[in-house]
């Protein structure tokens, strides 16, 4: 499980974002408003949605400039609606247009993430499944995509490849050459990691999630699985491990997948495809 994002991680992120942006400064503002021009901007939602970032959106702003004034008007996780105003920024008009952009895509793709693990949530909501996410995160910013599930109602599967054993078929390939099966893969990492960490292994079939069962793995993953046969293997494993579901996943099937019993289902797309929620700053001027 990920722990909560530092203060000390987001402002590292959020520098490193700035450093992107502003690397040769921001030529237009610098030729065009005067430094001394004072205003008040509307952080404002033009869609429904979940709202997640608006800590990372602050410390956008008061980097660019501590003296910007950001008061949030709605927390992580809120549900918020087309014409609300989440934040309102004041203070100097040239800071506020370079925090601009950086602020708006850290806002827009995690309430995005947010709001795409809602309805994933939602939909399966009355059976025991809890949605989770993946590692198929945006390089760097996985802390944060990471996060905004959480606000979204989800929970989060690895952090990392240190995070936990997981056997896929490729390290399954790769051990057939030395004559190694699914089984003898999964007492292996049982007796060569660390006591307390869990050990999964994907199956593809109901004869090689008995055989991962038998192994004593504490979670089988059911990858790209019918739902025929994924009520075969709750069935067949009656508590013994957690069960996960995952590949191929949507809002279409997701609730039909949910009723077969399992305890978990990865859902990919909640990072690597979720929409951008839509906001945008309004500026006023003193």
């Amino acid at each position: 499980m990920v722990r909560a994002v530092s203060r000390e991680q987001f402002r590292r992120i959020v520098s490193q974002a700035l450093a992107e942006d502003l690397a040769f400064g921001d030529v237009t503002t610098e030729a065009l408003v005067p430094s001394e021009l004072k205003g008040k901007a509307s952080i404002l939602v033009k869609r429904d949605g979940v709202l997640a970032g608006i800590d990372v959106a602050k410390e956008v702003f008061q980097q660019v400039d501590h003296s910007l004034r950001f008061r949030a008007l709605a927390k992580d996780g809120a549900k918020v609606r087309k014409g609300d105003v989440v934040a309102i920024v004041e203070g100097k008009v040239a800071s506020m247009l370079k925090a601009e952009r950086t602020a708006l895509n850290f806002l827009q793709h995690l309430s995005g993430i947010a709001t795409e693990t809602a309805r994933y949530v939602d939909a399966v909501s009355g059976t025991k499944a809890v949605i989770t996410d993946t590692r198929k995160t945006i390089p760097g910013l996985r802390l944060l995509e990471k996060y905004a599930v959480r606000a979204g109602g989800g929970r989060n599967h690895r952090l990392n490849l240190g995070d936990g054993v997981l056997i896929k078929d490729n390290h399954l390939m790769a051990l057939r050459a030395s004559g190694v099966g699914l089984g003898d893969a999964v007492k292996k990492a049982r007796r060569r990691a660390l006591r307390a960490t869990k050990v999964e292994v994907e199956v593809e079939s109901v004869k090689q999630a008995r055989e991962a069962l038998s192994a004593g793995a504490d979670i089988v993953m059911l990858d790209n699985m019918k739902v025929t046969n994924m009520l075969k293997v709750v069935k067949l494993a009656q508590g013994r491990a957690l069960l996960e579901a995952s590949g191929g996943i949507t809002l279409d099937n997701v609730r039909s997948v949910a009723k077969t019993g399992v305890d978990l289902i990865s859902v990919g797309a909640l990072t690597h495809s979720a929409k951008a929620l839509d906001i945008s700053l309004e500026l006023e001027l003193e």
